[in-house]
């Protein structure tokens, strides 16, 4: 065995809540974890300009402000918190084999994956300008509908989800305005029945996003395109919310994790265990219902404490 190779008791492969929640739990059991931070380190609550259903934040607080906390409380208690990505795994065996950036060798005992989701954007280069302004654009209604109560928004998507968070809009915002792509919806008909009769929602069929406008900070209005007629119109809106569906990260774990079709890691019921014995499984990864930092967090302390029964059990 080579002298490079690092041994690990928990390796925690990801940030964001659920990474570093299960970083804390699983230092506090003298697990010495060893977190790898990913590409984004933080996770997706680093774009989010105001996170105000965090418990214990009654004044609300900025994503990125919220993430370092939770990564200080992680090192207090000694996770060893590291930059750089996972590029390659082989859980083959008894030893849960990890490559980090193509070069450096793990073998741990024990491993919390924690990868996340990321959400699909039309990658319009306005919509990412305004997205990284944090002035208007946003994937996750639930997050952020509250700030645009009694205002007029623009939602793109045709799934469960795009008209879950539709309905949801509509009953914060004053209207709101939904872009379908095709002439149908991907919808269940319970759900697109339900986005039907509600009063304040406008629906557009066949309608593209051609740009988001704005005053450079905050969003105004939606250009968009009337695909059947060529008719090309602004539709007045503070908010422009993508529903489009979300990506798992877990590529590289495909050839050992029994996934989904969609991707997500399939874990126990009830637990956060995978189908690898010594191999968990936390937050957006496995997620595609909830998809809440409340809720990658709780998932974070189940692996963590999954992880240490584990390897009491050895």
């Amino acid at each position: 065995m080579s002298d490079t190779i690092e041994k690990v008791k928990c390796l925690i492969i990801g940030s964001g809540p659920a990474g570093y929640t299960a970083a804390i739990y699983a230092a506090r059991a003298n697990m010495n974890p060893v977190l790898y931070q990913g590409t984004q380190p933080g996770g997706q609550l680093t774009t989010t300009n105001e996170v105000e259903n965090w418990p214990g934040n009654p004044e609300g607080i900025t994503g990125p402000e919220m993430m370092v906390g939770i990564q200080a409380q992680a090192q207090r208690f000694g996770t060893d918190v590291r930059d750089g990505w996972v590029t390659k795994v082989d859980f083959s065996g008894s030893i849960h084999k990890v490559w980090v950036n193509d070069t450096k060798e793990i073998h741990a005992e024990t491993v919390i994956i924690s990868t996340g989701a990321s959400a699909k954007y039309l990658g319009l280069p306005s919509e990412q300008h305004y997205l990284q302004t944090g002035g208007g654009v946003s994937a996750c209604a639930v997050c952020d509908g509250f700030f645009y109560r009694n205002q007029e928004v623009v939602i793109v998507g045709a799934g469960d989800s795009a008209c879950e968070e539709a309905h949801y809009l509509s009953k914060l915002c004053k209207k709101v305005t939904m872009l379908v792509r095709s002439d149908k919806f991907r919808a269940s008909k319970i759900m697109e029945a339900r986005v039907r009769k509600t009063e304040n929602i406008t629906i557009l069929m066949n309608h593209d996003t051609v740009e988001v406008l704005g005053d450079g900070q905050v969003v105004t209005a939606v250009k968009a395109k009337n695909k059947t007629t060529g008719t090309i119109f602004d539709i007045p809106a503070t908010g422009f919310f993508v529903a489009i569906g979300h990506k798992p990260n877990t590529e590289i774990f495909a050839d050992y994790l029994k996934l989904d079709e969609t991707g997500y890691i399939i874990n126990n019921p009830g637990t956060s265990k995978t189908n690898i014995t010594g191999v968990f499984v936390a937050g957006d990864a496995a997620d595609h219902v909830y998809r809440q930092a409340i809720t990658a967090a709780g998932t974070g302390c189940m692996a963590a404490l999954d992880a240490e029964r584990y390897l009491a059990s050895l």
